[in-house]
């Protein structure tokens, strides 16, 4: 949870940092990457929940499991986003 917190701050940041420096196609590049970056830490954050919860109930290979499920899809979401951002960029 606090890693999704974290995410979604940064992306923020990033996104608003970024939209004052460029013009309206790098911005929205930005924002695209953004989103990428707080959509797989979201991921993550709900892999590394559901692994807490099966080493709770002493899943440890269940538990390794979801978190490498997180990592995926984690990363899947950045690289969306960064294949949208170089869309965005290939428009201007």
């Amino acid at each position: 949870m606090k890693q999704l917190l974290m995410g979604m701050a940064i992306g923020v940041a990033v996104l608003l940092g970024g939209m004052s420096e460029s013009g309206a196609g790098e911005a929205k590049a930005q924002l695209e990457k953004a989103k990428g970056e707080v959509k797989g830490a979201a991921e993550e954050a709900k892999g590394e929940m559901k692994a807490l919860k099966e080493e709770a109930k002493g899943n440890d290979v269940k538990a390794e499991y979801e978190r490498a499920k997180g990592d995926v899809k984690g990363s899947m979401e950045r690289g969306k986003g960064k294949v949208k951002e170089l869309t965005e960029k290939m428009k201007d």
